[in-house]
């Protein structure tokens, strides 16, 4: 179900990078780039409400229990800045709008910085609820680059043992590429024992990673792989969120070669444009394994998001 009018396609590709431009959000889930290839995992919708572009989405982290939550990222602002009267405007014409289709009114992936703006338009209305799951992981680029130091010596033994180890090259992904990558994706997640909900989502994942591969130049992602006896053995895919920062949306490698990891995130890193001073490598989930690989990577900061509902709405419940 879409909460808004409109979807995202490549057609309002445009007038949506006005919004998302326009405001310094910081967070990896807003940029056209994450939007177009999660848009049907994730529902995502958008629609004017009054001064603010209002986009809503579905939140998997409560699949497991056989739940979907829809909810409203921080209402987008072309101009750089918010006037709390108008602001509290749409946020109430949002609430509407969800309630009018049956379901609960939240504000997800509020960032920090954010979250004074949201109090000058609701004053006192809100509780801000601490998100760490979805807390985005940023580094620098350049550490990604040289691992230097002993917080990366494992790192850098790892990849030391795949380029002594293992033929390889390192190309940029294009859509001519789309069934070879398709059949790594394939082979990828053959190979995994999960829970039938996550399985679910990696079948979805597989739908939309062929529309990704399809669309890498006419949406403008970043993306590489790792060849290995010719054959695509580790992809990285990611996308300008601002002017010098970069989110890598999706990673994936054959773990049968050792080093591998260690290899696509390395050479993903050298080869995207000098001007990039910061990797943003989305949130674990709260997935203790993927918190600890993220973690290993010594973040220079984990940007804090909130979720914001109404203290009315609580007192309902």
């Amino acid at each position: 179900m879409f909460i808004f009018t409109n979807q995202i396609a490549n057609e309002n590709k445009q007038e949506l990078e006005k919004y998302l431009q326009g405001f310094e959000y910081k967070i990896s889930g807003l940029s056209f780039s994450s939007l177009y290839m999660w848009r049907n995992i994730n529902a995502f919708s958008w629609q004017k409400v009054g001064d603010y572009v209002c986009l809503a989405g579905m939140s998997h982290l409560e699949l497991e229990y056989g739940i979907k939550e829809m909810f409203l990222f921080p209402p987008l602002t072309e101009t750089g800045s918010y006037e709390p009267a108008k602001l509290r405007e749409t946020i109430y014409e949002a609430k509407r709008i969800f309630e009018e289709k049956g379901e609960k009114f939240s504000i997800r992936l509020l960032p920090l910085h954010m979250i004074d703006i949201i109090k000058a338009a609701c004053p006192g209305e809100m509780k801000y609820i601490e998100d760490r799951p979805n807390y985005d992981y940023i580094y620098k680029r350049q550490d990604l680059i040289d691992l230097k130091g002993r917080e990366y010596h494992s790192k850098k033994n790892h990849l030391n043992y795949f380029h002594k180890n293992f033929e390889y090259e390192y190309v940029k992904l294009t859509s001519d590429m789309a069934d070879d990558a398709m059949t790594f994706i394939g082979e990828f997640n053959s190979r995994k024992d999960i829970p039938e909900h996550e399985m679910a989502l990696l079948k979805m994942e597989e739908e939309a990673m062929q529309d990704v591969f399809n669309n890498i130049e006419t949406v403008g992602y970043l993306a590489g792989a790792i060849l290995i006896d010719n054959k695509i053995e580790a992809i990285s895919i990611g996308g300008y969120l601002n002017k010098n920062t970069v989110t890598v949306h999706v990673e994936k490698a054959n773990t049968n070669f050792r080093g591998i990891y260690q290899a696509i995130n390395n050479e993903f890193c050298k080869n995207i444009a000098s001007n990039v001073k910061f990797i943003n490598r989305e949130e674990d989930m709260g997935i203790p394994n993927l918190r600890k690989a993220k973690l290993s990577y010594n973040p220079v900061k984990l940007l804090e998001k909130h979720i914001v509902v109404f203290k009315s709405d609580i007192q309902k419940d």
